[in-house]
């Protein structure tokens, strides 16, 4: 599925779309940008065949008002959605259990954007948000993502709770984070197929999402703030999940385990 073209700015998205082959129409460079940064960019532009001018800052920064460029930005061709099937896919191709973040409304485009760096990081195949009330692939979720927006695969979906189902019928086990969960994270199986869903910043879980999880998982406070920012409580549960899989690697089913193999023990 396809946008409107965007823009792309900082050496980091912008790189990262030239070596992922993103179609780009245009780089424009800054008179004044460092010589350090621009390189890089300059070469892999060369070798793809991107037009490279050089430009103004001030018109830079009428390109991109909201972001920090550092002299260089790119006209880029809408960044691509998935299906989710094609994350599933992706998952069977490594032949790994698939890992996957569901984000309940998540609308903030920095959290959106933090996450999918945490995802890529952590070996996540996918990432699933709703079409309605969430974040889209815009050039301040590539700016914060430093670039995996390239890499990771977002699927968007017209409703999450059937997406749920329809994981749970692949033989996925999804795990909602919630504060008041009366099991830890670190008492939870996290081993086997798994999606983890991060709720809306402000709200956490809807309703009928966190009833239709599987089993929910908090993360444990000791001060006197009681949650955490979306993409922060993503990144423990993901690298939690990373820490189990590497101790004990997944056979591809559900763990065996005392309760459900999944649940809080």
């Amino acid at each position: 599925m396809q946008g409107e073209e965007q823009y792309l700015a900082g050496k980091h998205p912008v790189l990262e779309a030239l070596k992922a082959g993103r179609a780009l129409n245009k780089i424009w460079v800054s008179e004044q940008a460092q010589r350090s940064l621009v390189a890089p960019i300059l070469e892999e532009a060369k070798a793809r065949g991107v037009v490279v001018q050089t430009a103004d800052k001030r018109k830079l920064d009428q390109l991109v008002p909201d972001l920090p460029h550092q002299g260089i930005v790119a006209q880029a061709a809408a960044a691509a959605y998935y299906e989710v099937d094609d994350l599933l896919a992706r998952a069977a191709e490594r032949g790994e259990p698939p890992l996957l973040v569901l984000l309940d409304e998540v609308e903030d485009p920095h959290n959106l954007g933090s996450v999918l760096r945490t995802a890529d990081c952590t070996g996540v195949h996918g990432v699933i948000v709703p079409k309605r009330r969430s974040a889209s692939l815009t050039a301040v979720v590539a700016k914060t993502s430093a670039g995996a927006v390239e890499y990771v695969p977002v699927a968007r979906v017209a409703n999450l709770v059937q997406t749920i189902e329809k994981l749970k019928e692949a033989g996925v086990w999804v795990a909602g984070a919630a504060g008041e969960a009366p099991g830890d994270v670190y008492r939870a199986n996290l081993t086997g197929p798994l999606a983890v869903v991060i709720g809306n910043e402000g709200r956490g879980l809807s309703r009928l999402v966190r009833e239709s999880c599987d089993f929910l998982v908090s993360l444990p406070m000791f001060g006197r703030i009681n949650s955490l920012n979306a993409s922060v409580a993503a990144g423990v549960i993901l690298y939690e999940a990373v820490r189990q899989r590497r101790a004990v690697p997944a056979a591809g089913g559900a763990p065996t385990a005392s309760g459900d193999g999944h649940a809080p023990a």
